[in-house]
This record gives structure tokens, sequence and C-alpha cells, in this order.
């Protein structure tokens, strides 16, 4: 099996940069998510909200 990720030292230097700056976006994203208030009680399941349908024992019902 070969490595297809490319070697860091033959990178541009914008690259790395790029890569090292999508490295602390992608850790800011982790702290903010591990900071987000849980919901408690609340339904299971993908938010109705963004699929656009409730479903509830098996009917589905849009809002």
């Amino acid at each position: 099996m070969t490595n297809t990720e490319p070697n860091k030292a033959d990178l541009p230097e914008a690259a790395k940069r790029a890569l090292v700056e999508a490295e602390q976006r992608r850790a800011h994203a982790e702290r903010a998510e591990r900071k987000k208030a849980k919901e408690l009680g609340g339904r299971k399941g993908p938010d109705p909200a963004r699929y656009g349908d409730w479903e509830k024992n098996g009917i589905a019902s849009d809002f």
C-alpha cells in the first residue's frame, strides 16, 4: 500500500502555513463544539428543523 499524502518537507511554504492554519481551525471548532450546552430531554435522532419533518412513533408530519 502506498502513502498518497505528500511529504510535508516537499511542500511550498504557503502550503505548510495553510496546513497549520487548517489544524488550528479544526482545534478551535472542536473546542467550540465541546463548549456548547447539551440539550437535556430533547428528541433523539436528526434535527427536524434541519431535515424538515417531525417523526414520532413512525408518523411523520411537516411543520
